[in-house]
C-alpha cells in the first residue's frame, strides 16, 4: 500500500459522499425542488453536491432575493432531516472512523448540525469530537472557511491536515485551505484531487512513532 507523504496530523472529512451515501436523499429532495421552479433537474443535480443548499438556490435563481433562497433551505434542510430512506455508508466509513477515535480528526459539512448527527446516526458511522456544520461558517465550500476553522481548532497547520471530499466545491475548498485533497467516490476523480480512492475499503489510518499519522492507500 502506498504512504501518503509529506506528514499528516489530522484528518478533515466531508460527510455526504465520503463518508455517508445520502444520494437517494439528495436526488429525491432537488428533482422536487426542480420541478416546482420549472428547473432541469439534471442541470440541479451538476451543482446541488457539496454547497450549502441556499447557495446553490442562488446560483441557479441569480435573480431571487438571498432571503427567500434562506427561507426555503431552511424547509428543504427540513425535508432532508426527516428522510434517511437509502443513507447507508460509504463502504468502509465506519471503521475508518472507529480508527481515527484518539487521533485529531473533524466533520467539515455543508449540512447543519442537526441533518449531520441524523444522517451519521442513520449510516451508522461514529461522529468525531468535533463537527464544523453550516452555522459555524460565514462562507459555505468551495470557500476554505470550514476546513481553515478545523485545523485552527486542532491546533493543526493546514497544510498539515488531510482533507478527504468527493464534490467540486469540497476539493475546490480543500485546495484553497493549502491541504492535500483524497478524493473520494466518482464525482470526485473527475475534479483531480491530489490522491483518490473508489471507497473507503482500502483507507487505513494510524499514529506513526514520530506522532504524524501514517495513511495508506489502496
Amino acid at each position: 500500500m502506498p504512504v501518503l507523504t509529506p506528514p499528516v496530523r489530522a484528518v478533515l472529512l466531508d460527510m455526504d459522499g465520503t463518508l455517508v451515501n445520502s444520494d437517494a436523499v439528495v436526488e429525491r429532495c432537488w428533482r422536487r425542488w426542480a420541478a416546482r421552479h420549472g428547473l432541469d433537474a439534471d442541470e440541479v443535480m451538476r451543482v446541488a453536491h457539496g454547497r450549502q443548499g441556499h447557495l446553490t438556490m442562488g446560483l441557479l435563481l441569480p435573480d431571487r432575493p438571498a432571503e427567500q433562497n434562506l427561507a426555503e433551505n431552511a424547509l428543504m434542510l427540513d425535508e432532508e432531516s426527516a428522510d434517511t430512506d437509502g443513507v447507508v455508508e460509504v463502504p468502509g466509513a465506519a471503521r475508518l472512523m472507529a480508527s481515527l477515535a484518539g487521533l485529531p480528526h473533524a466533520l467539515v459539512t455543508s449540512a447543519d448540525d442537526r441533518l449531520a448527527r441524523i444522517r451519521m446516526a442513520a449510516a451508522g458511522v461514529p461522529l468525531p469530537p468535533l463537527l464544523i456544520t453550516a452555522e459555524q461558517v460565514g462562507a459555505s465550500k468551495p470557500d476554505p472557511e470550514g476546513f481553515l476553522k478545523a485545523a485552527a481548532e486542532l491546533g493543526v497547520a493546514p497544510a498539515e491536515c488531510l482533507v478527504l471530499e468527493d464534490s467540486e466545491a469540497g476539493i475546490a475548498a480543500g485546495r484553497a485551505a493549502g491541504m492535500p485533497v483524497l478524493g473520494v467516490g466518482p464525482r470526485a476523480a473527475a475534479h483531480r484531487p491530489d490522491h483518490h480512492v473508489t471507497d473507503l475499503t482500502g483507507v487505513r489510518i494510524g499514529l506513526g512513532a514520530d506522532g504524524a499519522l501514517v495513511v495508506e492507500l489502496p
